[in-house]
């Protein structure tokens, strides 16, 4: 007698809880043939999980988001360099600090300065950055999200005081991250910076978009292979949002249930992996960031950016970057996160994935 699909998916769930791995055939079938009721037995299992190894605490993050120049031309990102509606800004170092300093009293403990590839920000000038937080909040973990950048500049950042990284792998199949990025930018290189940030010490992130342009099952299934390969310490994943001024203005957006789906894939498969249940999560679901919370995430990153630059980091239409989205906000989050039965944490939140 053969067994239902239903059954067989339920099995690969529980094999991936079990081992902490599939093959590239069970990654596609588990994807491609999951069910609404796979995914509440996923999400049950995936909390289990996650409070095994975090309880129900759910670490902050504060974004800085301190420069929307950016050299390269991505093809679904808003601030890429043609896009010539963009209203481009640089925070100074003292706004910089100022952002931190704010954080840090609303109980921030970890700062996470985000920026596109602006060649403004040269090695001296950011380590310069990194150097004078860390002298001043020795208790904080400093995260760069700056891109794609040399071993010595990455070593060089790392000595000053940076802990973590987060460079999204975006996608693992190099025909298909031709197809999202101009030539010049490679999936072998890209790997190849998320494996010096790796040796060099760090703290790694990696992640993709879910449901980007002519992505397939096959293209998600080598992004779980990758993912159990690199073993970071964090995951960051997200729905593709298209954005009106790129090229992809017109594709259809990622969906929240695969994307709340993979969030639970991933806590099986890397149990103690810091994952983020993401803005782009929040912005495609208003209740996205609890949905993401109950399906296995313990992360959030709310943003610290003055107010006045948030809505100019525009990566895909309609970010979420007012209201809960806002430092200020962060007793409202608190109170939304304990509606669900978890714990707004104000510490470094460091990951148990070493």
């Amino acid at each position: 007698m053969t067994m239902t699909k239903k059954n067989d998916t339920k099995q690969l769930i529980d094999k991936l809880d079990e081992t902490h791995a599939l093959s590239r055939d069970e990654w596609i079938c588990l994807i491609r043939d999951r069910t609404a009721d796979d995914a509440d037995y996923l999400f049950e299992r995936a909390q289990k999980v996650r409070i095994r190894h975090y309880g129900r605490d759910v670490y902050i993050r504060g974004l800085i988001e301190f420069t929307n120049y950016c050299k390269n031309d991505c093809f679904y990102c808003g601030i890429r360099k043609s896009n010539k509606n963009a209203e481009r800004y640089r925070l100074t170092k003292e706004q910089i600090l100022s952002c931190c300093e704010l954080g840090y009293s609303l109980g921030f403990r970890t700062f996470v300065l985000q920026g596109g590839e602006d060649g403004s920000f040269t090695d001296d000038r950011l380590t310069d950055l990194v150097s004078s937080i860390r002298m001043r909040w020795n208790d904080c973990a400093i995260t760069l999200s700056v891109g794609e950048r040399s071993y010595e500049s990455y070593r060089q950042l790392y000595d000053a005081g940076a802990n973590r990284f987060l460079l999204r792998h975006e996608t693992y199949d190099d025909t298909h991250y031709r197809k999202l990025h101009p030539s010049g930018l490679s999936a072998a290189q890209r790997k190849q910076c998320l494996w010096d940030l790796k040796e060099i010490g760090y703290q790694v992130g990696t992640g993709f978009m879910v449901g980007s342009p002519y992505q397939t099952f096959e293209n998600l299934a080598d992004d779980m292979l990758f993912l159990k390969e690199l073993n970071p310490q964090m995951v960051g994943i997200g729905p593709f949002i298209p954005h009106h001024d790129t090229p992809f203005a017109d594709q259809k957006a990622g969906s929240a249930d695969l994307t709340l789906f993979l969030l639970g894939l991933i806590r099986l498969l890397l149990p103690k992996v810091l994952l983020p249940a993401t803005t782009a999560l929040g912005t495609v679901d208003s209740d996205g960031r609890e949905k993401g919370i109950l399906a296995g995430a313990n992360v959030i990153m709310p943003n610290l950016s003055p107010p006045q630059v948030r809505e100019k980091y525009l990566l895909y239409d309609n970010k979420l970057c007012t209201g809960d989205e806002a430092a200020e906000s962060l007793r409202s989050l608190t109170q939304r996160m304990q509606k669900i039965g978890y714990e707004i944490q104000v510490s470094r939140g460091d990951s148990l994935n070493v």
